[in-house]
């Protein structure tokens, strides 16, 4: 994606994707984690209108991020949607640029989640549309709440999040085992002053057909660049799963 420089119009900005994947549909997007897709589908790109800030805030915040989950223990971290009136206050006054946009997009900028806001809302995109509050105690009477969005939409998050597994160019091809239908999305934030650390997440559910778990898993703060992450981490738990509960 280029984005025009106001200031030096010689030099405008460009915005790689991690590698050339061609055209893309959303599935696929979902899939090989696709950078410049979710850009444009979050800030626009030529004839493609953009979400725009406000309604990433609104869906974010839909699905449960950016504020507690209501969980048993007392202390948790609401984590942080970036807002133009996040980062004015934040950044002295500096004002919300497209940049911010299709950063935050991706979840990246000053996006800050809890593993157990994403499993909540991973359990949403699986179950249908229902929020969870998460408890402790397996016997408590859960309380669900609607997202308000149709399933029809949700399928294809499902989907996409299947194919991530079993496609060969697949983000989670490490959770591809046999007779275990996982669906996974990775994720990977960058962390430190000039990006020298990553932390690397992956998010999922099982079953794929019918699902019944959800997890999320995050490792801090390895070098950036390193290969192997979450989703190699998970293999692990999930041989052991189907070699000791069948």
């Amino acid at each position: 994606i280029t984005v025009p420089n106001p200031y030096n119009p010689d030099k405008p900005s460009i915005i790689k994707d991690w590698r050339a994947h061609g055209w893309t549909a959303m599935r696929e997007a979902l899939a090989v984690s696709s950078d410049v897709f979710f850009f444009s589908i979050g800030g626009g790109y030529e004839d493609q209108e953009g979400l725009g800030i406000d309604r990433i805030d609104k869906y974010a915040r839909i699905f449960g991020l950016g504020t507690e989950t209501g969980f048993d223990f007392a202390g948790e971290a609401e984590g942080v949607i970036p807002t133009p009136a996040w980062k004015e206050k934040i950044f002295d006054g500096d004002p919300w640029r497209l940049g911010d946009t299709y950063n935050t997009s991706i979840g990246q900028y000053g996006f800050q989640v809890t593993p157990l806001q994403m499993v909540r809302a991973v359990s949403a995109i699986a179950n249908g549309g229902a929020l969870p509050t998460p408890h402790i105690l397996a016997s408590t009477t859960p309380v669900l709440i609607p997202v308000g969005i149709s399933d029809e939409y949700l399928k294809v998050v499902r989907e996409g999040m299947r194919l991530a597994v079993t496609l060969e160019l697949g983000t989670t091809r490490a959770l591809n085992i046999s007779g275990f239908p996982i669906a996974a999305k990775t994720g990977t934030a960058q962390v430190g002053v000039n990006n020298e650390y990553m932390n690397s997440w992956v998010v999922g559910f099982w079953p794929f057909d019918k699902p019944r778990y959800a997890f999320a898993v995050v490792l801090e703060r390895a070098p950036a660049g390193t290969l192997s992450g979450a989703a190699p981490a998970m293999r692990g738990f999930f041989e052991w799963l189907k070699t000791r509960t069948p």
